[in-house]
């Protein structure tokens, strides 16, 4: 695979299948994250929230997907996120990246993870080699 020209303004998209219940205990045992926010409604109720909720580990790995299917990972420079809102179980989110500056041979990205409603779950940045 190699790098795509570059250019300020290009954008690049993954759309997300929906997070099944069985997709958030599939990344538990894979992660070793276990905590009952994401596999128990049981105990997400007892604490006032009305269902489980997506690892925030597993909606940055999309972002890192959306990178890694448009470039080689080798050319990935700098990843970063912060978590912004809760992505629900059974979502089914949207990926995007948008080039804002390309200089030295680096593209920097403006990384949104978003729901169907526009509510912005993940918000990133990341720097691709170009070349």
């Amino acid at each position: 695979m190699s790098a795509p020209r570059l250019s300020p303004g290009d954008t690049v998209q993954l759309d997300v299948p929906r997070i099944s219940r069985t997709t958030l205990a599939l990344y538990a045992g894979a992660s070793g994250d276990h905590n009952p926010a994401h596999v128990d409604i049981d105990a997400c109720q007892a604490v006032g929230i009305p269902d489980v909720f997506t690892h925030g580990m597993l909606s940055m790995a999309y972002l890192g997907r959306l990178l890694t299917d448009w470039v080689p990972q080798d050319r990935i420079r700098a990843y970063r996120v912060r978590f912004a809102a809760i992505t629900p179980v059974n979502a089914e989110p949207v990926c995007r990246g948008e080039v804002t500056v390309v200089e030295d041979g680096l593209a920097h990205l403006d990384l949104t993870m978003s729901l169907p409603d526009g509510t912005v779950t993940l918000k990133g940045s990341a720097v691709v080699a170009t070349d």
